[in-house]
């Protein structure tokens, strides 16, 4: 190979290089509070979700904000912070569980398991009482897990009152889901 050869070739090997570089930095970053990155282009920013596409892919995929940290653009070089990470160890962190009611908001979320939280037949709450007492017990079912979020599957109120009435304790709450994390 000449020198002459040889120069062309190192120019077009750098240059190739540099659009190369300047592609990739164009890319936005995604990253989870899981730990993994991805990177692609971000197309919308909606209110529970985050609609992207994949590096070198045209089809878009969708994360639920809860499952992302930050994103930051390639173009601009701003990072944009979607989502603290909640952290549930045990079920007395209870009190942090989320509780989600549209599928979209799962994406990128790990399914851990069924959860399930109920009044008792004969009990002394108001209706109010009795699905807060639900939920609490669906929300401890899902800590105990270490999930930091709950999707809800079943949410129904019994009434026990016989025809002639009845009154305080006889509405029984009952609330079924799957647990979530990162």
């Amino acid at each position: 190979m000449t020198q002459q050869a040889r120069s062309k070739f190192i120019i077009t090997l750098c240059l190739f290089m540099l659009m190369a570089a300047g592609a990739f930095a164009q890319a936005d970053t995604i990253y989870l509070h899981n730990g993994d990155v991805v990177i692609g282009k971000v197309h919308r920013i909606a209110e529970k979700t985050v609609q992207f596409s994949y590096e070198n892919e045209d089809a878009q995929q969708s994360y639920g904000k809860y499952a992302i940290d930050r994103i930051a653009f390639g173009r601009s070089g701003r990072v944009q912070y979607i989502s603290d990470k909640i952290r549930v160890f045990n079920r007395g962190d209870w009190e942090r569980v989320i509780v989600i009611d549209n599928t979209d908001e799962v994406a990128g979320l790990t399914r851990r398991g069924e959860v399930k939280g109920k009044t008792a037949f004969i009990n002394y709450r108001t209706g109010e009482g009795s699905d807060k007492t639900a939920l609490k017990k669906l929300k401890m079912d899902a800590a105990e897990l270490g999930c930091a979020f709950v999707y809800i599957t079943v949410d129904k109120d019994i009434d026990r009152k016989s025809d002639e009435g009845g009154g305080f304790g006889q509405l029984q709450s009952i609330k079924k889901g799957f647990g979530y994390s990162y």
